[in-house]
């Protein structure tokens, strides 16, 4: 998998089952026991996403054989997808869809604001060209250590830090970034754990980052003995 940052088309899926819009009820629950599937996005004849069906949109007939339920619009759109037979009346309309050069992290932000667990994935012009689930989204937990490793070496510790590389020590371990040793400007030490962070595959972030070791100065006028350095003495000249 290459550097970051990755985009939707890195981990999507690109064979897609999709619905017409004037496919039957029975079908639709057909198709997604066949495909092993909970959603199915519908199109129409150009293959553009029209709408979803969920498993969600096919229960409300269930749910409402025992529950007549209060009288209002949310009853009544409840009640009209009770009774609706095609995709074109069960399906949720517009589609929450992303395109595929989207990043990882919008596509995450997308599911978790309208509560989904996958987004059909449309070209410029709407079209259909694959789809994309949370468990797509957790494909970069699995690279490499050294993947991970390599890159938070080239493109944050070499960037943020102008110490010779091998100042910096970069270990990962299942995921976790381990830093360790010591630079000249510590000022930037947060900046650089943050950017780590947005390397993705990084679980977690552990920074042991310290400055340069501090030296006494002695002052060039000030001689010491063999015996005022053992005594742990210093004295100035008569």
């Amino acid at each position: 998998m290459k550097g970051s940052p990755h985009t939707v088309s890195d981990v999507m899926t690109r064979t897609v089952v999709a619905s017409s819009s004037g496919a039957a009820f029975k079908e639709i629950v057909r198709v997604m026991r066949q495909w092993r599937v909970s959603a199915l996005p519908v199109v129409d004849e150009g293959r553009r996403v029209v709408g979803v069906v969920s498993e969600a949109d096919l229960l409300r007939k269930q749910e409402a054989r025992d529950d007549p339920g209060p009288a209002g619009r949310a009853h009544r759109s409840a009640s009209d997808k009770a009774g609706a037979v095609l995709a074109q009346q069960l399906m949720t309309t517009p589609a929450v869809t992303v395109h595929p050069e989207a990043t990882l992290a919008q596509s995450a932000r997308l599911m978790a604001r309208h509560r989904v667990k996958r987004l059909p994935v449309v070209d410029d012009e709407g079209v259909l060209v694959g789809i994309v689930s949370r468990t797509d989204l957790l494909k970069v937990f699995l690279r490499d250590d050294e993947e991970i490793a390599e890159e938070v070496r080239r493109d944050v510790v070499a960037g943020r830090f102008p110490d010779p590389m091998d100042s910096v020590g970069v270990e990962v371990q299942d995921g976790v970034v381990i830093l360790t040793g010591r630079v000249r400007d510590t000022t930037v030490v947060p900046l650089a754990v943050r950017l780590v962070r947005t390397v993705e595959g990084v679980v977690d972030v552990r920074c042991s980052l310290g400055g340069p070791r501090h030296r006494p100065l002695l002052e060039p006028d000030l001689a010491e003995s063999p015996d005022s350095v053992k005594n742990g003495e210093t004295r100035s000249p008569a």
